[in-house]
């Protein structure tokens, strides 16, 4: 079993950790007390303390409190939305892989099919509850950020060992929640700002930050943040450590122009080089990253969400990416699992950014009974399957569930690393053009297995490409192609973009998802975005 996993078994109750409702309000984000526990006793004992913290970390790979995530409130995080279809991750992918070249999806349940044909609209059930799944998680570790504040330990008797610790379970906990600020920022850009301060029961709805003050504050956070981890590969595997938040400042430095209109190429460079300097190294074999016991003997990986299919078993993780990625002919025991639900492929766009005669070990498509063209999205023979994850062990031994997958989702990997010092430096920042072609080369010499692949020069869209072939499924395309002006505008097409088959642009105010409508009835401080 994998450490730091069993989030199956955590202690929790709504008056710990407040619970927030897909039809509620932002105001109601931390819910009074619905049990005699209380956070007055809660935290006078240590003991609590770790099972809290992994709550905070459960929260990004489960979508309830039972196995299987729940079908109903209170056994799932959320309201109005079974607990699968709304963990984090599979959310996630569903907003930043499926609107994007990298996949489709063949099921139409509720609204999913607007997602990848670009006509939703601010009722869309799955983007409120990324919404509401993002500001659970920050509600959650606001509780616990709160209850362990210096004075808080003081009162508590929190002191020797068990005081440092909690201290750096505060900066986790910091760091967790200015992650999923950065989500917000990302994919929303104005949102309901609430930190610690913001206690349950009040009656004034949360303010609203514009994007370019939570980018700032996302950045002090982090910044606070990377001085007090742990340093780097010294946390428990799947815990956060420097490394981590030196990776998401990279990612915020990267998409600074986005999101404030200047560029910080210099600070992602620096940031890349502060990881690219702790030690990391590429895993030797690409597929190896994605299989299930991804966690062993990985020195390329700096942060991840942890699954191991007997105390993370949910719907949504790389269960989901697995089981809904075999259909049609596919054999679902080559994948370790026990099934499959016919649900995602890719399209041509993403096929084509691979060489036709498969050197590129990254292109692991299964084209057998597949067609390459998609004229019906609901059948999962048109488009080719892509095999990313699987429930299987380098050692060849299926996982030990057939039904929960236990291989970890990487959310930061010295790839991406490498990949964000390239674009920077090409991006005008202070990086090193040699140095930068030496870490590409790297990556395809691993996917092409010898120097076949190898590049002498390398430009921003070569750069583009290359993160798409790295990084697919890795939920990263959707920020990608809006750094490039690609995601929305005519510039880059994929089948059924914008709801026609060969692809068409879309309206620009789709770059930001809009403001659940119901939670702009209930707080008169949110303005919705742009367009919806």
């Amino acid at each position: 079993m994998k450490s730091n996993k069993s989030f199956k078994n955590i202690f929790l109750t709504a008056s710990v950790i407040g619970l927030l409702s897909v039809t509620s309000c932002v105001n109601d984000l931390e819910r009074e007390p619905i049990t005699d526990i209380t956070s007055a006793n809660v935290y006078k004992d240590f003991g609590n303390y770790p099972n809290i913290l992994a709550k905070l970390y459960g929260g990004l790979a489960m979508g309830g409190q039972v196995s299987g995530d729940g079908a109903n409130y209170p056994d799932t995080d959320i309201n109005g939305i079974n607990g699968g279809f709304s963990q984090y991750t599979r959310l996630m992918y569903t907003m930043n892989v499926v609107s994007t070249d990298e996949a489709v999806i063949a099921w139409n349940d509720g609204n999913l099919h607007t997602i990848h044909k670009m006509t939703w609209d601010s009722s869309n059930e799955f983007i409120s509850a990324l919404y509401y799944r993002i500001f659970t998680e920050i509600a959650f570790c606001n509780e616990f950020l709160r209850n362990v504040t210096d004075e808080k330990l003081a009162e508590n008797n929190i002191t020797g060992d068990n005081l440092a610790q909690a201290k750096l379970m505060r900066t986790e906990a910091r760091f967790l929640r200015a992650q999923s600020y950065y989500h917000a920022l990302d994919m929303f850009g104005n949102v309901p700002f609430v930190k610690e301060d913001y206690l349950p029961g009040s009656v004034n709805p949360p303010q609203r930050i514009e994007r370019a003050a939570l980018f700032n504050f996302v950045e002090q956070e982090l910044l606070a943040c990377s001085n007090d981890l742990k340093d780097p590969k010294a946390n428990v595997y799947g815990r956060a450590d420097k490394a981590a938040a030196w990776s998401l400042l990279a990612r915020l430095y990267l998409n600074a122009s986005v999101y404030t209109g200047t560029q910080r190429n210099n600070d992602c460079i620096t940031y890349c080089n502060k990881v690219i300097g702790a030690g990391y190294s590429l895993k030797p074999k690409y597929g190896d990253l994605f299989l299930a016991d991804n966690n062993l003997n990985n020195p390329e990986a700096i942060f991840s969400i942890n699954f191991d299919g007997i105390n993370t078993q949910t719907n949504g993780g790389t269960t989901y990416l697995v089981h809904a990625a075999i259909g049609g002919s596919m054999q679902a025991a080559d994948y370790g699992v026990n099934g499959g639900w016919g649900g995602l492929r890719t399209t041509k766009a993403f096929v084509g950014k691979f060489p036709a005669n498969g050197a590129d070990k990254r292109g692991n498509f299964f084209t057998t009974d597949q067609n390459l063209e998609i004229n019906d999205l609901g059948s999962f023979n048109d488009g080719y399957a892509f095999i990313k994850f699987k429930n299987i062990k380098s050692n060849g031994v299926a996982g030990a569930d057939k039904t929960w997958v236990e291989a970890d989702i990487p959310l930061y990997r010295l790839a991406d690393i490498y990949l964000m010092y390239a674009e920077a430096t090409l991006r005008g920042g202070s990086g090193n053009i040699a140095t930068a072609v030496g870490y590409i080369n790297q990556l395809r010499e691993r996917a092409y297995g010898n120097t076949t692949g190898d590049v002498t020069a390398i430009n921003l869209d070569f750069i583009l490409d290359e993160r798409s072939r790295e990084l697919s499924w890795e939920m990263t395309r959707r920020t990608d192609l809006i750094r490039y002006g690609r995601y929305t505008t005519g510039d880059y097409l994929w089948p059924w973009k914008g709801n026609v088959k060969e692809g068409k642009a879309v309206e620009s105010f789709r770059n930001l998802f809009p403001i659940p409508a119901k939670d702009l009835v209930a707080n008169p401080n949110l303005i919705q975005n742009p367009g919806y």
